[in-house]
């Protein structure tokens, strides 16, 4: 076990790693962090921030002589990155997962081979694997880059065999996975936590609305029929279990076919879909990666009360200065904001958190919460959308 004192190592300079320095922090752990960007928001908490790129030796022997142990808040850190740590410190989760979970043909791959069920899809290596994956899959299809595609970006719908070529040219003619766009009854996420010694906590199921293929809201509990949850959470923790998993995991899942489970993506870290954790459950998943990573025993998952959580983006400051005043006036709300200095559309600057007596009134206290941020130069925003694949 690694006790509270040791340092603690985070990859990756964003909202995760702020959120587990701060957990760490609260826990009496100090954390160093790496990171190419000053000022990051990780580096604002943390107590050592080692600023270089994730291949740069020389910063890798500087962070690793600091830290007792360490994770990442993002899955595209380098492969080779994590194996040299691990022969100088703990490393957590393991390298293999982090291998799996970043690239969607190994991801895949390793799902199919588990007979762990997901989307038909096939790979695309090259421009003559595009007919043969059309075959495989055919209409209705969404094109994905096998690398560092995220929050609906890097992927392409597909409607007709002679648009393939278009959209593969669109995303750069890398290797890409072809797979078929569900007809979804819904998404839901499982985050959970697993430790060394193979014990699993999973938190419950939330129901995910995605805005232009960027998560909107999170709902908990998902408005599923408990053996719906039920398996939901046996089928996360069956990936995690074959990944050998140590650390927290978020798997999204997509609802189709009559109420039918599908494996969509893995999230080798804490999860966007899993900070309503950090106001509705016993403890949250930040404070589980701090323990799975250390080896100490995991927290109790249990939900609290229903929550909603709902993205704070870099378009509310469209009209100015978003009316937090106004947002924290509702009941039950809470605000988290990320340190992040320049808003962008897109961006995630932060997010809300509602608790409530039930999930509908979590979520639609949130919405207006998110609402009443608009200052008074905002436009009225569009309107909300469901991604039918979203990354």
């Amino acid at each position: 076990m690694i006790l509270p004192g040791a340092t603690l190592g985070v990859l990756g300079g964003g909202q995760l790693g702020r959120m587990f320095a701060i957990r760490a922090r609260e826990m009496g752990y100090r954390v160093a962090v790496l990171d190419p960007e000053p000022g990051c928001p990780a580096a604002q908490v943390a107590d050592v921030h080692v600023q270089g790129a994730y291949d740069d030796e020389a910063a890798l022997a500087r962070f690793a002589a600091q830290v007792a142990a360490v994770t990442t808040e993002f899955e595209n850190v380098p492969a080779d990155t994590l194996a040299w740590l691990r022969d100088h410190c703990v490393v957590r989760p393991p390298v293999e997962a982090v291998a799996v979970a970043q690239d969607r043909i190994r991801e895949k791959g390793f799902l199919q081979a588990n007979r762990l069920p997901t989307a038909p899809w096939a790979p695309v290596y090259d421009a003559h694997g595009l007919a043969a994956a059309w075959r495989e899959v055919a209409a209705p299809a969404i094109l994905k880059t096998s690398r560092l595609g995220y929050d609906g970006k890097g992927q392409v719908r597909v409607d007709r065999l002679e648009e393939l070529p278009g959209a593969w040219s669109a995303l750069g003619e890398v290797p890409c996975v072809l797979e078929r766009r569900l007809a979804l009854e819904r998404e839901i996420s499982v985050v959970l936590a697993r430790g060394e010694d193979g014990a699993v906590a999973a938190f419950p199921a939330g129901e995910n609305v995605h805005r232009d293929g960027i998560l909107h809201t999170t709902t908990v509990p998902a408005p599923v029929p408990p053996a719906l949850a039920g398996a939901a959470g046996a089928l996360a923790e069956a990936v995690a279990a074959r990944l050998a998993y140590v650390g927290v995991l978020g798997v999204e899942l997509f609802v189709a076919e009559g109420g039918r489970l599908f494996v969509n993506e893995l999230a080798p870290r804490p999860h966007n879909s899993g900070h309503y954790t950090m106001d509705a459950c016993a403890v949250d998943q930040f404070e589980q990666q701090v323990r799975a990573l250390c080896g100490l025993p995991l927290g109790d998952p249990r939900l609290l009360s229903p929550v909603a959580m709902v993205n704070v983006l870099g378009d509310c400051w469209a009209g100015g200065e978003p009316r937090w005043d106004r947002a924290l006036a509702l009941p039950g709300v809470k605000l988290h904001l990320y340190g992040k200095a320049q808003p962008r559309p897109g961006r995630k600057m932060g997010h809300l958190t509602c608790v409530a007596p039930d999930p509908a009134t979590a979520l639609r206290t949130a919405l207006a919460a998110h609402a009443a941020l608009a200052g008074p130069g905002a436009t009225t925003p569009a309107p909300l959308t469901e991604e039918v694949a979203c990354s």
